[in-house]
């Protein structure tokens, strides 16, 4: 009795170059098309502040165009407080917002404390003309 002898198939994929009329690329030429098609990353210009972010701005700048002072960050960081003190009124369980404003109160309190060492007249006018205690 002869018992017949299937062949297995075999477990190799057919080589690329193979397949159906379609064109293979090899690792190194999808690595130069990769290099070609970067583009440098476009500039990002920051969105004009609204309005009410305006008039704190001009408000407590120290000079023309200045928006990085501790006095100008110190009266931005208040309205966002009162702002959320205000939301955390209507909704007393937002937790989220809670921490959120903790944070900002410890930050404007950083700045508080830098501004005071630095110059003491300044954080004076900053403190009396937002109505901050100390």
């Amino acid at each position: 009795m002869a018992k017949s002898v299937k062949k297995a198939s075999s477990t190799k994929k057919s080589s690329p170059s193979v397949k159906k009329g379609k064109k293979v690329e090899t690792k190194k030429a999808v690595k130069e098309k990769r290099v070609k098609t970067k583009t440098t990353t476009p500039v990002v210009v920051a969105p004009e502040p609204g309005e009410d972010k305006k008039e704190i701005i001009e408000q407590y700048q120290v000079k023309i165009g200045d928006t990085g002072s501790p006095e100008v960050q110190i009266a931005l960081l208040t309205k966002r407080i009162e702002k959320l003190v205000g939301h955390l009124k209507t909704n007393p369980s937002d937790n989220h917002s809670r921490r959120g404003l903790l944070g900002i109160v410890s930050k404007r309190r950083r700045l508080l404390n830098y501004l005071g060492k630095k110059d003491a007249v300044r954080f004076k006018e900053i403190s009396h003309k937002l109505g901050l205690g100390k």
